[in-house]
């Protein structure tokens, strides 16, 4: 008894009523970059530091609990020389292991860089060269499973590196070549391992604008596809991610669509078994996004919920234990079962790009931020009124000019991360 009450147990999430606000960070100033906001914020592997991936080509590192973190001071901030593509914690780091207390990033014209969290010194370099000697800089990153190789997603190819051996890595096409019709095409916009040690299988999603877009392949078997995912959207692949506690479950979100989209690879892979949102007469109307914007989904560490934010400031969790495999194996199979939110409430007044599960307390952390075009009519009317002040043609011929060169920036409404306790 006493060993069963000192076992560690899961975050329990209550998604019958909105969780409250605990806390809220904010980036550090940027004068050079004002309107910057998060992309993309994830949790280390042990929840103790959170990093996001900015807007003004900087990720800053922020501490979960100061009186428990090593982290100081609480923000940290990394500039990087180019726009960041992707990036991916070591999948043991900690700030209490100096040694694993690491992240891998994707910078556009530079090689995959391993970059060490408390001080975001370079550690190591994994180029990736194309026929013009330029580097590439990978779409998507992932490590496997034993956190020995480190996997890159680029156009029509994956290449795999040894983690502990920097330098080229083993490059593994993913299509014969470009007039072929055969594997999986287009940039690799996505990759997930499966959790389960008993299996070596990961997917891999392509931004080609098909339904056979998500293949699964195997460590062992290299650049075969095992299988290939239909049913799916004719749209570019966002995300993946498997499920925690059932490696059977895999889900997958597309570009400019707010659905989740389900598929248990013990059964039928040629269409979804579940779809998280609304109903598919109401998806487009409701769901159909009008911007390109990544918004990241998370998956609780016990597998019972998932989240994800929208473009107008509410996230949305879903309770995917409704609709059970045997219910599924007894209906219809002809089309997906569409699952409802369990919870939908207000979080921001900006789209949320990304949301994240803690993965020791019962927690969500979210990021807001955007790029807004939307300038009222005001500030076009004062533009107007101020090249048409003078009736000389040569002033007005000069005042263009100057409009010209003061171009309009977007707007960010808001750039917080939010942590919400259930």
């Amino acid at each position: 008894m006493d060993d069963l009450s000192t076992a560690w147990k899961p975050p329990q999430y209550n998604i019958s009523c909105s969780p409250s606000l605990d806390e809220v960070f904010s980036l550090t100033q940027d004068p050079n970059f004002p309107e910057n906001f998060a992309r993309i914020t994830k949790w280390s592997p042990d929840g103790s530091v959170h990093l996001s991936q900015c807007e003004n080509r900087s990720f800053q590192l922020g501490a979960f609990n100061t009186d428990e973190s090593e982290i100081e001071p609480r923000i940290r901030e990394f500039r990087q020389p180019a726009p960041i593509v992707d990036y991916a914690w070591y999948p043991t780091a900690s700030p209490r292991d100096p040694a694993s207390f690491c992240f891998v990033a994707s910078v556009r014209e530079c090689p995959v860089k391993l970059l060490d969290a408390s001080d975001g010194r370079l550690r190591a370099s994994y180029p990736i060269i194309d026929h013009r000697e330029r580097f590439i800089a990978p779409q998507s990153l992932a490590f496997n499973l034993s956190a020995q190789k480190l996997y890159c997603g680029f156009e029509d190819a994956i290449e795999v590196f040894d983690v502990a051996a920097p330098g080229e890595g083993i490059r593994l096409p993913t299509t014969p070549n470009k007039s072929s019709k055969d594997g999986l095409k287009g940039i690799i916009s996505a990759m997930a391992f499966s959790p389960s040690y008993d299996s070596d299988v990961f997917a891999a999603g392509s931004l080609n604008a098909s339904r056979a877009n998500i293949a699964l392949f195997s460590e062992s078997q290299g650049q075969v596809p095992l299988m290939f995912l239909d049913g799916g959207l004719k749209a570019g692949v966002m995300q993946l991610q498997f499920n925690p506690m059932q490696p059977h479950l895999l889900y997958a979100s597309f570009r400019r669509d707010m659905r989740i989209f389900c598929w248990d690879l013990r059964y039928n892979v040629d269409q979804p078994s579940k779809i998280f949102g609304p109903m598919v007469s109401t998806a487009q109307a409701v769901f159909k996004e009008p911007t390109n914007q990544k918004h990241r989904f998370d998956i609780d560490i016990s597998g019972s919920y998932l989240s994800v934010g929208r473009q107008d400031g509410t996230i949305l969790i879903y309770d995917l234990n409704e609709g059970h495999s045997s219910e599924l194996l007894d209906a219809d199979h002809d089309t997906p079962l569409t699952i409802a939110p369990g919870l939908s409430f207000p979080a921001h007044q900006d789209s949320v790009g990304s949301v994240a599960f803690h993965p020791t307390s019962a927690r969500l952390l979210s990021s807001s931020g955007s790029r807004n075009f939307d300038f009222t009519d005001s500030d076009s009317d004062s533009d107007l009124e101020e090249g048409n002040d003078s009736g000389d043609a040569e002033t007005c011929a000069d005042t263009r000019v100057v409009l010209l060169r003061s171009k309009r920036q977007p707007k960010v409404q808001d750039a917080s991360l939010k942590l919400w306790k259930f």
